[in-house]
């Protein structure tokens, strides 16, 4: 398994302790503002907003919570206003990174990711530096402590899904962009829960690393995801299986 995707089943396992700090809430709530201003506040019309409204209710958020945030992206509750946006650039030993986020001010988010690169042997790129590196993907993920890998395989291929990858108890099924709401109704409909659905990007080549910038690659990778507007943080590295394990 490619570092990219070990690093996401680590990032899916440690949800939990995430949601009690309020962290996985906290992006959550993000989505749900944004995907209700940009596509309205129904979920039969806006596949962006049903995705954010079933991983709120796979990280346990209560209803009103996400009640609260849906109505401040219709504008009938008063809310802060997100920007969309994106932050490129390298990591330890040339590892290229690619940081979605949702931002209220950007002029504060810009230093502070900056000041994070700088610290951990890294630096800030220009738009376009690393994108063409990370291919788009539908990512649907599923977690259970016996999970049965022949039967979820065959239904995600049957489903229409390009790639399916278990690790530790997660699965992980991908898509092309377009096919992710039909391939997550096609599972659905054979009675298979779904813990997260959303988009992805898969990198096309990686960049190994090993010992102390492998250390600091994943500090680095950690930092980022911590930061509050923060959605998705994507990088190229392939690290040995044993330097994972030192950090879990």
């Amino acid at each position: 398994m490619s570092g990219h995707s070990k690093w996401s089943t680590i990032k899916h396992k440690k949800a939990k302790l995430d949601s009690a700090r309020g962290k996985t809430f906290t992006k959550i709530i993000k989505e749900l503002t944004v995907a209700a201003r940009m596509g309205g506040g129904d979920p039969a019309t806006n596949p962006r907003l049903r995705s954010a409204m079933d991983n709120a209710r796979g990280a346990n958020m209560p209803k009103d919570t996400m009640e609260k945030a849906i109505k401040k992206g219709t504008g009938d509750l008063p809310g802060v206003v997100y920007e969309e946006g994106s932050y490129e650039g390298y990591g330890p030993g040339g590892v290229a990174i690619f940081i979605d986020v949702l931002t209220d001010n950007k002029n504060r988010t810009t230093p502070e990711i900056r000041h994070m690169f700088g610290k951990f042997n890294g630096n800030l790129g220009e738009t376009g530096s690393v994108a063409w590196i990370f291919e788009r993907k539908g990512q649907i993920t599923i977690e259970g402590e016996n999970l049965d890998e022949d039967e979820l395989m065959e239904a995600a291929i049957e489903c229409g899904a390009d790639d399916v990858q278990f690790d530790e108890g997660v699965c992980q099924i991908f898509t092309e962009p377009q096919e992710l709401e039909s391939v997550r109704e096609a599972m659905e409909e054979k009675g298979i829960t779904l813990t997260n659905v959303g988009h992805t990007r898969i990198p096309q080549n990686t960049v190994a690393l090993d010992g102390k910038p492998a250390m600091t690659m994943l500090k680095l990778m950690e930092a980022l995801e911590d930061h509050d507007d923060a959605q998705n943080v994507y990088a190229n590295f392939d690290i040995p299986d044993e330097v994972f394990q030192a950090m879990e």
